[in-house]
């Protein structure tokens, strides 16, 4: 009897110890460590490479300090008592949040919008014809082309008028 007792002591000591209950402790950091070379592991960028590196990093750090046991305790946060400046701060967010902007007068009509071309019908066709815009001018990069485009276009309007009439 006294062997069976002994045998079922040892066996609990061995599947209880310090270092299993550890081992579960430190298994979240293990797993963000695992979840972060995982990343590393898929294709990114520079920048993103020298970020996943110091993530790493701290994991790394942070596990091996849990496996060690010298895993930091988690402190209590002090609340300060702060309640009277902090409300004042919600009630202006409120306020602020809250106020309904309304449109301005332009916009506040339900006819509909109407876009009317310098040009009707006939003359419209004829400037059509008439009109030869530059190539450079279907997607200008710059305001330069873009001046000079417009400049252009005024040009051949004042030469289509002169020439329509």
């Amino acid at each position: 009897m006294y062997l069976i007792k002994s045998i079922i002591f040892i066996s609990v000591l061995l599947l209880y110890s310090p270092v299993s209950e550890a081992k579960k402790r430190c298994k979240p950091l293990l797993e963000k460590l695992h979840n972060i070379q995982a990343m590393q592991r898929s294709g990114y960028s520079s920048q993103r490479g020298i970020s996943l590196r110091a993530r790493e990093d701290k994991a790394r750090d942070k596990w091996w300090q849990c496996e060690q046991g010298r895993g930091r305790k988690a402190k209590s946060k002090t609340k300060k008592n702060s309640k009277k400046t902090s409300n004042q701060y919600s009630a202006t967010y409120k306020k602020a949040t809250h106020t309904k902007i309304s449109a301005g007068t332009p916009f506040k009509t339900s006819n509909s919008i109407v876009i009317k071309s310098k040009y009707q019908g006939n003359k419209k066709r004829a400037w059509l014809k008439f009109y030869q815009q530059p190539a450079q001018c279907n997607r200008p990069k710059s305001l330069a082309v873009f001046a000079s485009c417009s400049e252009d276009k005024q040009a051949q309007r004042f030469d289509f008028e002169q020439e329509y009439k």
